[in-house]
């Protein structure tokens, strides 16, 4: 596994000795990272986000290349007063106050994805940043306001269940936003080489979800890929699966119908996993990629904390786990799907592989205890190895973008990143800034 320099990690200690008023961590003091497109963006009529503004996404067309990768941001979702009011806090939906015309300058669009940066992000003077597959490819940018994972088509009216407050009007308007951005860039880019479909947490879902209509909007000369981080869209067939109660909640909440309705078999609304199999038999030219922490403590928060009164963080998490065993277990059916599943990142609580930076976001199958004789091996503090198979997220994409491999790699459990020294530094730093966006 890669060494982390002591003197980063010095320096990085150097920054937190300071008072916290003084040193004011940005997210741009961390990581070497960000976008400096000349974006355009794009306003189209119809398209709102939840509380009736203007929905508004970004595209950045590269002179280099025509091929595309669209992103579907994150972050949330909701689906009754309690989730859409805001009065569970990070369980809710983001951006309930709509996109600000500048927002694609702001930290969230500019910094989290390095596959839209084009670049893994380095750190301020130790790590240089490493050009991804993506680099130079056209760019589009979604952001979410919709509380829908980009796929509800429904103006409700959610009544506080208290009464102490007025009812508010949510305009789950995602799949409209979803299919006009679509359309527009059938025409703005009528020839697409290389098309990547990816997102991260809602916009994971998102992107399982809205592939089959990008595809056949877009249609790309080469190829198309699904990457969906951390969005997972569960087999869930009968009560007995743990997403099922999810599952039926938005189906009724979103008004799921209309996308449902332009979905072939055997996608069956009955169980939202079969959309990972109907993609990949629809386009099996086309490859498809899965990857999510197996300690996920942030989209397993919103699968099961509202449907099991009183669940544990354990209890969480062994759900999430089952769940993640189902749908590898499905996928693996399908040649051309692949899966990258790492155990655990003390960054945005195991959340999301592919956001702000990779480090950490390895998977490597091999991973076991330090025998007695290699205890002495560096870093000291460090019990864990990998022997072999230690695969980086940005190889990964390498291989499975640049190369169109199948690569499958599943993680055990393992606790290397908590005992990481350069880790230790730096996640508090980014979990720090990403508390204060």
């Amino acid at each position: 596994m890669k060494a982390r320099t002591p003197l980063l990690a010095l320096a990085l200690a150097a920054t937190m000795l300071l008072p916290s008023a003084a040193r004011a961590v940005g997210i741009e003091d961390v990581v070497d990272g960000g976008n400096t497109y000349p974006w355009v963006r794009v306003e189209l009529p119809g398209t709102v986000c939840s509380n009736g503004s203007q929905y508004r996404f970004w595209y950045y067309d590269s002179p280099t290349s025509n091929n595309m990768v669209i992103s579907y941001e994150g972050g949330g979702a909701c689906w009754d007063y309690p989730s859409c009011s805001g009065q569970t806090g990070i369980l809710g939906a983001a951006n309930p106050n709509g996109i600000p015309t500048d927002y694609i300058t702001q930290m969230k669009a500019k910094f989290v994805s390095p596959i839209i940066n084009g670049a893994d992000p380095g750190i301020p003077v130790f790590r240089s940043k490493t050009n991804l597959v993506t680099n130079g490819w056209d760019m589009v940018y979604m952001p979410y306001c919709t509380g829908d994972v980009h796929v509800g088509n429904r103006v409700v009216t959610y009544n506080d269940p208290t009464g102490a407050n007025p009812p508010i009007t949510f305009r789950h308007n995602g799949y409209n936003n979803s299919v006009a951005a679509l359309n527009f860039l059938r025409t703005r880019f009528p020839s697409i080489g290389k098309l990547l479909v990816t997102g991260f947490s809602a916009g994971g879902v998102a992107t399982n979800t809205i592939f089959y209509q990008a595809r056949r909007t877009l249609l790309p000369t080469v190829k198309a890929y699904l990457l969906n981080d951390s969005g997972p869209v569960f087999p869930a067939p009968s009560a007995s699966y743990n997403s099922r109660q999810l599952h039926q909640t938005i189906t009724a909440a979103w008004n799921m119908a209309s996308l449902f309705s332009q979905l072939p078999a055997p996608f069956n609304p009955n169980d939202y996993g079969t959309i990972n199999q109907m993609v990949a038999q629809q386009f099996p030219n086309d490859l498809m990629a899965y990857t999510g922490y197996s300690s996920d403590y942030n989209f397993s928060r919103f699968s099961y904390e509202r449907f099991f009164p009183g669940i544990t963080k354990d209890g969480v998490l062994a759900k999430w786990r089952a769940d993640q065993t189902n749908l590898i277990n499905q996928i693996k059916n399908y040649s051309n799907w692949s899966y990258h599943v790492p155990w655990h990142r003390p960054i945005n609580d195991s959340h999301c592989s592919s956001i702000i930076t990779f480090i950490g976001s390895h998977a490597c199958p091999s991973i076991r205890k330090k025998y007695w004789y290699e205890v002495l091996e560096w870093p000291q503090t460090q019990s864990w190895k990998c022997p072999s198979g230690f695969l980086p997220f940005e190889t990964f994409l390498s291989n499975w973008v640049g190369s169109n491999q199948q690569k499958r790699n599943i993680e055990p459990s393992n606790n290397y990143n908590n005992e990481d020294p350069g880790m230790q530094i730096l996640a508090p730093l980014i979990n720090d800034a990403l508390a204060g966006a």
